[in-house]
């Protein structure tokens, strides 16, 4: 961590890493891509798993649900029950446990199998978000954290490009089994990337969970919680359901819906990197108008289907403005806390992204069954812009984050964290997008 980061410890609280650990960052890109090609591969190999296992699609879309629904349990626990355990070691931990899960899939006999090894999925996916979220400003130096942070999340719309097709493809060529036996080997590679790339983390201080209840608690957080997961929500409550509405699209075929996806990803991977440039300078105002251009985009889809030129140029943008959300959100949380509240505060984050990836998925799918694919997407874009008022939340001139109370050495009553100096990275955001109380 840079020297200019500030330093708000407890007696028990370890020295910061040092900063310029470039291959460590990419190391954590692959662990998110691992996790998130394992998370989303049964998408394409639904219909196989159904035949293969004797069960029906629905009864296999399991396969889909539950890791997600795991994981919202687990992201917030897993770091209260590691507590001191280094960081590098509990990563490399589930990367492993995850290629296990993966080779067991591949294994398994029967539905049960299959659903017990997804739920391990769903620990593993929690996990590795829940501490690798805001490692990056353990790694880098100050002025560098936006960029890493946006290669970390990059692994999620790199899986989505090219992890999750692949998987898709090669199990139309040789079946699920193997689909899943080759989704083992990044998060083996993963595994061994982390143990040579990653220096010692161990953790800043014991979390806990009357922690996070403090910090769910929070005005701030609260507010900044809500709106990404109205947005994440809205989201999903529509994308789950756009390929309906493309397929109405006049000249558009199955093989154009293809390759427009694809685009969708693509852009994905830009809206990455372009909003973690901008939410190095001001997070709040990114996000901001990641909702702004999200929500009107999915809006406007459901009128523009009579043309394939706006749906074209609709549907990227909508992939290019949702790569930003998560590198996005991330950054401001890291503006708006002293470094002892980041891991909890990520933590909290990746269960409510991970819940509203199944919520979304679910209301979107009830409105879809009495409305149509277009009411879907309706709802969807209307959830994304009631993220718009808690995203706009006026701030403090002085740009103070939010304060942590923690235990004293003898049980003394808790002490707040000390406010994050104005020199450091992203406070510029802080400052000009931090969240009032």
């Amino acid at each position: 961590m840079s020297s200019t980061s500030p330093t708000s410890v407890s007696p028990d609280h370890t020295a910061p890493t040092p900063a310029g650990s470039w291959p460590a960052v990419l190391a954590l890109a692959g662990a998110t891509f691992s996790v998130v090609t394992t998370e989303m591969l049964p998408v394409g190999l639904l219909p196989a798993l159904g035949d293969g296992l004797r069960v029906s699609d629905g009864t296999a879309g399991l396969a889909l649900t539950l890791p997600g629904l795991v994981a919202a349990v687990a992201a917030p626990l897993l770091p209260v029950a590691v507590r001191r355990a280094d960081r590098r070691h509990v990563l490399c931990a589930l990367l492993l446990l995850l290629a296990v899960a993966d080779l067991l899939s591949a294994l398994a006999p029967e539905i049960t199998v299959l659903l017990a090894a997804r739920a391990l999925v769903g620990v593993c996916i929690g996990g590795v978000w829940a501490l690798a979220a805001g490692l990056a400003v353990r790694l880098v130096p100050a002025a560098s954290v936006g960029r890493a942070t946006s290669v970390v999340f990059s692994g999620v719309a790199v899986a989505s490009v090219l992890g999750v097709p692949a998987g898709t493809f090669l199990g139309a060529v040789a079946g699920w089994r193997w689909a899943f036996v080759a989704s083992a080997a990044p998060a083996a590679a993963g595994t061994v990337a982390l143990a040579l790339a990653l220096p010692p983390l161990p953790a800043e201080r014991p979390l806990r969970l009357r922690e996070l209840r403090h910090l769910a608690a929070h005005s701030r957080i609260r507010r900044g919680l809500l709106a990404v997961g109205l947005l994440v929500t809205g989201h999903f409550a529509a994308y789950t359901y756009v390929r309906p509405v493309l397929d109405r699209v006049p000249g558009l075929g199955a093989g154009r819906v293809s390759t427009l996806l694809l685009g969708y990803g693509l852009a994905g991977v830009a809206g990455t990197f372009t909003a973690g440039t901008l939410a190095a300078r001001d997070p709040r105002r990114t996000l901001y108008a990641i909702a702004a251009v999200l929500g009107t985009t999915v809006a406007l889809l459901v009128p523009a289907a009579a043309s394939l030129p706006a749906s074209t140029a609709l549907l990227l943008l909508w992939g290019f403005a949702y790569g930003g959300v998560s590198v996005s959100a991330q950054t401001w949380l890291s503006a708006n806390l002293p470094e002892e509240a980041r891991e909890g505060a990520s933590a909290l984050a990746a269960g409510l992204f991970n819940t509203a990836i199944a919520g979304g998925a679910f209301i979107g799918g009830r409105t879809a069954d009495t409305l149509g694919a277009a009411g879907a997407l309706s709802l969807g874009a209307g959830l994304i812009l009631a993220a718009l008022p808690p995203a706009a939340l006026p701030t403090r001139a002085s740009g103070r984050s939010v304060e942590v109370s923690r235990p004293g050495p003898t049980g003394a009553r808790p002490r707040p964290g000390r406010p994050r100096r104005p020199d450091t990275a992203g406070d510029s955001g802080a400052s000009a997008g931090g969240w009032d109380t």
